[in-house]
């Protein structure tokens, strides 16, 4: 298979996702000696465009997982404007922060070839939990990025060959829903209209949180008000150089420790090909 460059698209509000996807996309390029481009669908104005890649484009499209699935605010974003041309290389790849992906690497992998590309590999890894502070922490590691670098290695030698099938995985069974949420206590947590505060003592109005947000959410005449949709990626809690943004919602922090007392054992990357 000819392939003449290497096309990442992702979308990455803390940037666990982008880094896994980079150094996927890095090792691809130099394997196969093709250039690289990004596409970063974090910015709310890229999920405006339409992207189409030839078949001679080999296009890595990774997401974060949120519960178990594609986030859904994402899913209608990438099914109108990331296109391939009926036989586009893809590499779908999921990050999860160390509880499960569940159906988001199927549902990945589904979207790719409904919208004309051929899925030649996929992975689902883990990165740092966007909730917490110590789950899956510094992740991915040193050992997640020469696993991954091993199967950029895979991947590259299957193209060479001339290989192009598409990797076998279940089209069949329809995929699950969300996951639900848990408590500390193990019942469901409730917190889809949770939205961050400001602490006005900390805060200096540098508008770094209205980059930030992937739903352009936050007002910029007014960085306290969340104006609009909050999937609770994070993005400006972490990218908040003063920490001025914080949640209070009980059901959301007993759900980070839930998280946090059971899925703490770690956690390896799965690799398809």
């Amino acid at each position: 298979m000819n392939i003449s460059k290497i096309c990442t698209v992702f979308f990455s509000p803390t940037g666990g996702t982008k880094k896994a996807a980079d150094a996927l996309s890095n090792d691809l390029s130099g394997l196969l000696n093709v250039p690289a481009e990004a596409i970063d669908l974090t910015v709310p104005g890229n999920r405006q465009e339409t992207y189409s890649f030839p078949e001679d484009s080999l296009v890595i499209l990774a997401t974060p997982v949120y519960a178990g699935r594609i986030p859904n605010k994402l899913l209608p974003d990438l099914q109108k404007c990331v296109h391939g041309a009926g036989n586009t290389p893809v590499i779908p790849v999921c990050v999860y922060g160390n509880r499960n992906y569940d159906e988001a690497l199927r549902e990945l992998l589904l979207l790719t070839e409904e919208n004309g590309f051929i899925p030649v590999a996929a992975a689902a890894l883990i990165s740092q939990h966007a909730f917490s502070k110590v789950l899956a922490k510094g992740r991915p590691d040193a050992s997640d990025l020469k696993k991954l670098s091993d199967f950029a290695g895979d991947i590259a030698t299957k193209l060479k060959s001339g290989e192009a099938a598409a990797i076998d995985y279940d089209r069949q069974t329809p995929i699950a829903p969300y996951y639900t949420p848990l408590k500390a206590d193990h019942t469901p947590a409730r917190f889809l209209k949770a939205k961050p505060l400001t602490d006005e003592q900390k805060c200096d109005n540098c508008g770094i949180c209205v980059q930030k947000c992937p739903m352009g959410s936050i007002d910029v005449s007014d960085v306290r008000n969340v104006s609009g949709v909050c999937i609770k990626c994070q993005a400006c809690i972490k990218g908040c150089p003063k920490q001025a943004k914080y949640f209070t919602d009980e059901d959301f922090l007993s759900h980070v420790q839930m998280l946090e007392a059971t899925y703490m054992e770690r956690k390896e990357p799965v690799f398809f090909l």
